[in-house]
């Protein structure tokens, strides 16, 4: 070979390097001396390819210095010895280099410099004062029943009287030692006693009796959330055990031993009122709190929005006087339990799922007779309001008729007007217009906003207006571009169909309705887990975390019937521009220190399988493992013995609800009907009819052959069946109630 013979091979079968004494490479043929000079590369930089984290198909290319040519061309220039005593003096001066910069910069820039970063304008129109009475009337009005610190920046000097805490053991704190502001509210609500939830034999039905269900507070007052946001629990799975173990789902199958006194979150009150005289000083005029303490700008450390007027000095009305459950006379009439829930266009089987989860999971008494309910308990309504046409149309004089015409000739909807659900399932027509003439915040001013009604995230999605004649074709029809535009597109039936100003009037329509009516906001593709009685009892308003974010995700919104906080909320969303998505109203909140009256609850109560599909956590997932939201509707095959083996009970289990993030995939393709039974079979008819040509309404159904199932069921078959069961009486709902008729 030709490297034998130019090459000379060492014994281990390595090229020799001849040198002459003085480190000069001796080389015995132009070709040697060739292959030496281009061995190495002869560029300072050498480029190197790392892999991207969740990115697979891309890599971060990076250039950096080559090593092997700055040796070489070391040892080339200063021989062996001098050379390496170079580099190494190199790279000892470079790390001092760096070590140097840091000491003088710890010596010389103090610790408590802000350095400059980038910050989101501010969206802030209210005065420290104004923030000051919001706190002040939301403790006083009972809606902050949380021992957690109120921000310093409000300045309060007096703590408010909390009747929604119970009284704590405070440590007496010198008042040299006293921070200038008050964080802190003083208790006078009744002793809370939180409960152990278990079901005795012989009544053991999953998880717990309708006798166990009344304990946890119906009619006695209660509510969950000392949990997870004051307990440091980081996975979802954890999350999830914690509320199974404290809620009582676990009956007659617990394997957790040992004391869970700290898992208990659900509590009754116990007791009465405390005397505020007696626990807490006279308030001050917070007004001058800041004024007392000798702060020149009242409005320190808050930043008003650019170009925007502070709004008048607003003033409430005194709060109703909070009153716990066991004294209440009527367990409704202060807090309803309302389900709100917004739909546009044509009635499917989306907020079909979300009724029947209704149905099966809350405390209805639809196994009760009518006239043997109990007047102390309150049973929950859910409110399903409908836009009958385009978000920015206006509806027709007849539109509340013709919703109800098209509900009854819709195989979906018309199960849900039989009378039996009529005290808990109502329809109801929103019209745009009069909902935000009912808003007294905005009722004055909205109109000014009309052309950009459709703001979210600060983008304002313009509506175009109507084609002229002269556009129109010349056989009389218009193109596909104009049927299918913005304005006209009905409801969302495909991500090529998105409709957007739907979706964008749904942002605004959740703190319309939740401000006017009170109660609890779901959105549409929400599917309901378990019973809501512990949230109900939480006199709070909350949305949930966006992911991992510090951000509010308002697919589920709970907010108080007129508060100050909703009152500030429209507020600010109207000097800035209307605008009502998640994100912005988490600015509004943080902005002006609010943030802790819109409490923040943990993901994994609403959406947990949220942080799995942004590839958070997969290496101690829930139950189910989703990788993808679509796993919901397609479960990987490798996974798909699950859902038939566990059923409903191993479906996240613990979490109140499940969002599957507005897919638009149908539950059930084999059987993409309503199967109800021979009470709804009309409907049924017209489903089956819609799905299959062959079969006419008042044909015979053909014989159903298991063979023709799917034969590995996804999750959201096995929950559309086991609801569907209920109602046709096959089995009881989750707590082992039977429906009765």
């Amino acid at each position: 070979m030709a490297t034998s013979i130019y090459f000379p091979q060492r014994a281990n079968g390595f090229a020799e390097k001849p040198r002459t004494a003085n480190g000069l490479p001796m080389h015995s043929s132009a070709v040697r001396e060739k292959w030496q000079r281009h061995y190495h590369s002869s560029s300072w930089l050498v480029p190197i390819s790392l892999p991207i984290p969740g990115v697979q198909t891309r890599r971060l290319r990076l250039m950096l210095p080559n090593l092997l040519k700055l040796h070489h061309s070391t040892i080339a220039r200063f021989g062996r010895r001098r050379g390496r005593i170079f580099l190494a003096v190199g790279f000892l001066a470079a790390v001092l280099t760096v070590v140097m910069m840091f000491s003088l910069r710890d010596r010389f820039v103090p610790e408590d410099r802000s350095w400059p970063t980038y910050q989101e304008p501010s969206t802030l129109v209210y005065r420290r004062e104004d923030l000051q009475r919001i706190w002040e009337w939301e403790v006083a009005a009972g809606h902050y029943p949380s021992a957690q610190k109120i921000p310093e920046n409000i300045g309060l000097t007096t703590p408010p009287i909390n009747p929604a805490l119970p009284p704590r053991k405070s440590s007496s704190i010198p008042n040299r030692f006293r921070p200038p502001s008050v964080t802190n509210t003083v208790g006078i609500g009744a002793k809370r006693v939180y409960l152990d939830i278990q079901a005795k034999p012989p009544n053991v039905a999953y998880p717990t009796t309708a006798d166990a269900r009344q304990r946890r507070g119906y009619g006695r007052g209660h509510g969950p959330l000392r949990l997870l946001t004051e307990q440091a629990v980081q996975y979802v799975r954890d999350c999830l055990e914690v509320l199974r173990l404290g809620g009582g789902l676990d009956n007659g199958a617990r394997v957790r031993r040992g004391k869970m006194d700290e898992w208990k979150y659900i509590y009754v009150e116990d007791g009465e009122l405390q005397n505020s005289t007696q626990i807490a000083a006279p308030q001050i005029n917070t007004a001058l709190a800041l004024k007392s303490q000798g702060v020149a700008d009242p409005n320190a450390a808050f930043v008003k929005k650019r170009n925007a007027d502070w709004e008048p000095h607003v003033y409430f009305p005194a709060p109703q006087k909070y009153i716990a459950h066991h004294d209440r006379p009527e367990a409704c009439d202060e807090n309803p339990h309302l389900f709100h829930m917004f739909w546009t266009g044509p009635f499917t089987d989306k907020p079909y799922l979300a009724l029947l989860s209704f149905l099966y999971t809350q405390n209805l008494g639809l196994h009760l007779d009518p006239e043997h309910l109990d007047p102390t308990v309150c049973r929950p309504q859910f409110w399903l309001w409908i836009n009958p046409g385009p978000a920015a149309s206006v509806p027709n004089p007849t539109a509340m008729r013709d919703m109800f015409e098209q509900l009854k000739s819709n195989p979906w909807a018309s199960p849900f007007l039989h009378p039996r659900f009529k005290d808990v399932i109502q329809f109801k027509l929103w019209n745009t217009t009069e909902q935000l003439d009912g808003v007294p915040e905005l009722k004055d001013e909205w109109r000014v906003l009309r052309d950009a009604l459709f703001n979210s995230g600060g983008v304002v999605e313009k509506i175009p207006q109507p084609a002229d004649s002269s556009s129109e074709e010349g056989d009389g029809s218009t193109s596909k571009s104009e049927e299918d535009d913005k304005v006209n597109r009905v409801g969302s039936k495909s991500p090529s169909s998105y409709d957007r100003l739907s979706v964008i009037l749904s942002d605004m329509a959740r703190f319309v309705l939740c401000h006017r009516f009170g109660g609890i906001y779901l959105d549409a593709d929400t599917i309901l887990l378990r019973d809501w009685e512990e949230l109900w009892g939480w006199k709070g308003a909350f949305a949930y975390r966006w992911s991992r974010l510090e951000r509010y995700n308002t697919a589920v919104l709970k907010l108080n019937k007129g508060s100050a906080l909703g009152t500030f909320l429209f507020r600010t969303a109207l000097k800035n521009g209307l605008d009502f998505h998640p994100m912005t109203v988490s600015r509004y909140t943080k902005d002006a220190a609010l943030e802790p009256l819109l409490l923040r609850l943990p993901d994994a109560l609403f959406d947990s399988a949220w942080l799995n599909t942004e590839d958070y956590q997969r290496e101690r997932p829930p139950q189910p493992y989703f990788t993808e939201f679509g796993d919901f509707f397609f479960t990987p095959r490798e996974k798909s013995a699950a859902p038939q083996a566990l059923g409903f009970n191993g479906f996240f289990r613990g979490a109140y609800s499940y969002h599957f993030h507005n897919f638009w995939f149908p539950f059930d393709p084999t059987r993409n009907w309503p199967d109800l039974g021979p009470r709804f079979i009309n409907g049924e008819r017209i489903a089956r009819a819609q799905a299959d040509a062959s079969v006419t309404e008042h044909s015979e159904f053909p014989e159903d052959l298991v063979a023709d199932d799917k034969r590995d069921l996804d999750w959201s078959v096995v929950l559309k069946r086991t609801f569907e069961a209920y109602i046709r009486g096959e089995i009881p709902n989750m707590y082992g109630e039977w429906i009765k008729w």
